[in-house]
């Protein structure tokens, strides 16, 4: 049994456990209502006067970040709760013996399982973000600057997330491993924020909470570059430079070194996760 014939077992899976249906009807609820949304921007009387087309596209910048992370933790709590039945579960329903009994390594079983949650976490994150920057282009005209790389950092938090999953997944329980990577996932979005309005403020302790936070685990400094490739390249200048520390805005593109770590992140905790399942008692 090679790795990608578990990927592909993985995948039928999740279609089983009907994970996708419950992510494509909460998906179809979310473009209807912003589809909605963004095409009221357009002539909307605001204290200011009527909205015109280039101040409606720059509110939809922003509002494109917002919807782009719920998009996000959707796939961080599907990804996340998948991940742990993944192993955990299997071990401790006792399913995993039926398939480690054969002559097949346990760190080919592991490649496969998360090969397919990688196909099926980016998979929806790349397809519901397209889709949701299509209903944005229709709706008021506005286009991102770079929204491949937007949605290919978006998938990349997604992998991060689940390879965490995972590893937890390998020591306690379906239900615990779930809750402890979305819990991390928020306190991480928590502290890069925190760590925003630090430097917005001018407070380098207050902002090296985010950078730690960012380098302890990359979800949010991901999240930010994608950000950063979906917004309008004007909207800090036009919202003023104290706007740095809103949650929805990022100051700029990440680094070369930055995603280099991300994927050395990613290879380590991969590592450990296999080294902790080749342990395990089945």
């Amino acid at each position: 049994m090679t790795a990608l014939t578990v990927a592909g077992l993985t995948l039928r899976e999740a279609f089983r456990r009907r994970v996708v249906w419950a992510l494509l009807v909460l998906t179809v609820a979310l473009l209807a209502l912003s589809g909605w949304g963004f095409s009221k921007l357009i002539g909307l009387d605001t204290e200011l006067g009527t909205m015109t087309s280039g101040e409606a596209r720059l509110v939809a910048s922003v509002l494109l970040n917002l919807i782009m992370f719920g998009f996000s933790l959707i796939a961080a709590i599907g990804t996340a709760f998948l991940a742990g039945p993944t192993l955990a579960g299997e071990v401790e329903s006792g399913q995993a013996l039926a398939v480690l009994a054969r002559p097949v390594r346990r760190s080919a079983v592991l490649l496969g399982k998360w090969l397919g949650l990688v196909a099926f976490g980016s998979g929806y994150v790349v397809l519901a973000g397209l889709a949701q920057i299509l209903v944005v282009r229709a709706a008021v005209g506005y286009w991102p600057p770079a929204p491949a790389g937007g949605l290919a950092l978006l998938a990349a938090q997604t992998v991060v997330l689940l390879t965490l999953a995972l590893l937890l997944s390998s020591v306690v329980s379906p239900m615990a491993s779930g809750i402890i990577a979305v819990g991390l996932f928020g306190a991480t979005w928590v502290a890069g924020v925190v760590g925003g309005i630090g430097g917005a403020l001018g407070n380098e302790g207050v902002e090296r909470v985010g950078t730690v936070s960012r380098v302890v685990l990359p979800t949010d400094g991901l999240w930010r570059g994608a950000m950063n490739a979906f917004q309008d390249p004007i909207a800090l200048v036009q919202m003023g430079p104290g706007e740095a520390g809103f949650p929805f805005l990022s100051d700029g593109p990440l680094t070369v070194a930055y995603l280099a770590w991300a994927a050395v992140w990613i290879a380590v905790v991969w590592g450990l996760t296999a080294m902790s399942f080749s342990r395990r008692d089945i």
